[in-house]
């Protein structure tokens, strides 16, 4: 089964919380193309690179968001908007609500002002609709066998921060945002997530 033309479907969550694997069996379901943030296009590839392989004090939290912006507006020029042009289905690993997210609620900046940068960057193009795949800090944390990122090494607090930056995002925009529970096996969430795109995309 494929999905209708030019939908824009992210998936959104902690870091551990699953949303990459079930990004990539929603993109395989739909036929849709899959990228993700940051590294969706090769420019990209060099920012994320410098957003996470660094050493934390490395990069200033500004900083970080407004690479996180570029690495948004070369993205969305090179990938998703071209793909979505041609009537192919995108599924997004990350979009705005991880920037609002990590460098909003996590890093302490202005949350209207992550959001802001971000709608300049990608010029206004929002997703279709936003699934957040949540799961609790310590499950995440278990979830997780690979050395931390930068980002993912800032630590406990700074991930419970995000986490409830993600349900406060999807609370506030409950027509675009579906909460997921990923707290369970992958071929039960992945239901939950196919149900949820065909009950409010027809998909």
């Amino acid at each position: 089964m494929t999905g209708s033309p030019g939908s824009f479907i992210v998936v959104e969550g902690i870091d551990g919380c699953g949303k990459s694997t079930q990004a990539e069996l929603l993109a395989i379901r739909l036929g849709a193309l899959l990228t993700r943030e940051p590294g969706g296009s090769p420019l990209g590839i060099e920012i994320r690179r410098l957003l996470l392989a660094t050493e934390p004090d490395e990069v200033s939290d500004r900083t970080e968001a407004l690479l996180m912006a570029a690495d948004r507006a070369q993205h969305v020029a090179d990938v998703i908007r071209p793909t979505l042009l041609e009537g192919r289905s995108v599924v997004g690993d990350r979009y705005i609500g991880s920037s609002v997210a990590y460098q909003g609620h996590g890093r302490g900046l202005d949350v209207d002002e992550v959001r802001d940068i971000s709608e300049w960057a990608t010029d206004g193009l929002a997703a279709d609709l936003v699934l957040l795949i949540d799961v609790s800090v310590a499950t995440a944390g278990r979830r997780r066998s690979d050395a931390p990122d930068r980002i993912e090494a800032a630590g406990e607090a700074m991930q419970h921060r995000v986490r409830e930056g993600f349900l406060s995002e999807a609370a506030a925009n409950t027509d675009q945002w579906v909460v997921i529970d990923g707290d369970r096996a992958v071929s039960e969430v992945a239901q939950s997530v196919n149900e949820t795109v065909r009950a409010r995309l027809g998909q």
